[in-house]
């Protein structure tokens, strides 16, 4: 089974200039967890809701003032869409994340993939409930296998 036949399509961006608080308020409005940031067509990072907490509010960050360029995460995994869905589940446990942005060959962002989609849809049970322990382990843990 390919990416494109689990991910999300419509994904819905934000700007490295927005708001914390704006980000967040996304987040709830759409029951998602992350937003990827570009730069006009480009992807310049992630934004997670565990960002806007472990960067911002637990360093007491004005969540007015704070943009998504302070603290998403620069550094994106992605998959392209043509891929089988195997490549984002292990791609998902080697760098112990629930989240993926799937990708054209052109590089063009086409979708968003999470672990949610892959056990929705995924066939190899074993291979999800491996990504899902990756996923929940510490860093420390994770290095130890």
């Amino acid at each position: 089974m390919k990416i494109s036949d689990v991910m999300t399509r419509a994904v819905k961006t934000i700007s490295l200039d927005t708001p914390l608080c704006d980000a967040a308020e996304q987040m709830r409005a759409q029951d998602i967890g992350a937003l990827p940031v570009t730069d006009g067509e480009k992807i310049k990072g992630m934004l997670t809701d565990r960002d806007i907490v472990t960067r911002a509010v637990a360093t007491g960050k004005d969540l007015r003032r704070t943009t998504a360029k302070e603290a998403m995460s620069a550094h994106i995994q992605y998959v392209f869409e043509d891929e089988n869905i195997n490549t984002a589940a292990e791609t998902m446990s080697a760098h112990q994340i629930r989240r993926l942005v799937v990708l054209n060959r052109d590089k063009r962002l086409v979708g968003f993939v999470s672990l949610g989609d892959l056990s929705r849809m995924g066939q190899d049970e074993h291979l999800l409930a491996g990504v899902a322990r990756c996923c929940s382990e510490s860093a420390a843990q994770h290095a130890a296998h």
